[in-house]
């Protein structure tokens, strides 16, 4: 008999740590086969709530928000093509040269979470930043992702032309910066069991099991 596993995945679309921890989480549920019925919701957390309408060059972001080197970057770049072709995600990493904001997208998943739909835009999202190299705030990207995910373009538009769902995000935000989640993927496992970072398959497995052999 399946053990219900509710998972709240906290995250941002323009976090490439995020398109790891997901594509592992979900080799892991795999894994674990019909043992967990797990309930997966996405959560917001945006990493640069104030980024300008244009974004910002992506070298030029980093350096100035981490201190990073080119060269460093270029490292962080090759390990996170490396981890993501591990799971299965391809990172088109010439493709990406800014950076985001990702309010309306944000607002969006929580329309398709809505219309059952929210994993599927959450992963057509993820592949429109970092493998088609797009932007995640253009409306236009964003109903393609939505027409991607089999939602409706109509009701996608509707929702990005308006301020629909506006609070219900901010109110999540500021609800997991309360619990003290300050970086993601952050993956909260039936309220409880926190498990940070883009982490391999195998120690969400591990976690999985132990959580469901704990009861």
């Amino acid at each position: 008999m399946s053990t219900p596993i509710k998972i709240d995945f906290v995250s941002d679309v323009s976090c490439p740590w995020c398109a790891i921890g997901l594509n592992a989480l979900e080799t892991a549920l795999q894994r674990v086969g019909a043992d967990a019925a797990p309930e997966l919701h996405f959560q917001p957390f945006e990493l640069n709530p104030n980024m300008a309408p244009e974004g910002q060059d992506i070298t030029e972001h980093i350096t100035q928000k981490y201190g990073a080197t080119p060269e460093q970057q270029e490292q962080s770049r090759a390990m996170i093509r490396q981890r993501g072709a591990e799971v299965g995600f391809d990172f088109a990493m010439g493709k990406r040269s800014r950076i985001y904001n990702t309010f309306d997208a944000h607002r969006l998943l929580h329309w398709a979470g809505l219309e059952g739909r929210q994993r599927e835009l959450k992963h057509a999202l993820f592949s429109t930043y970092f493998t088609e190299g797009e932007d995640p705030s253009a409306h236009a990207v964003l109903q393609a992702a939505a027409v991607k995910a089999g939602l409706d373009a109509e009701g996608a538009a509707a929702v990005l032309a308006s301020d629909r769902y506006a609070a219900e995000v901010r109110q999540a935000e500021q609800f997991y910066q309360r619990q003290g989640i300050n970086s993601v993927p952050a993956v909260i496992i039936n309220d409880r069991h926190l498990i940070s970072g883009g982490q391999p398959v195998e120690l969400f497995e591990r976690a999985l099991r132990q959580i469901l052999a704990d009861g």
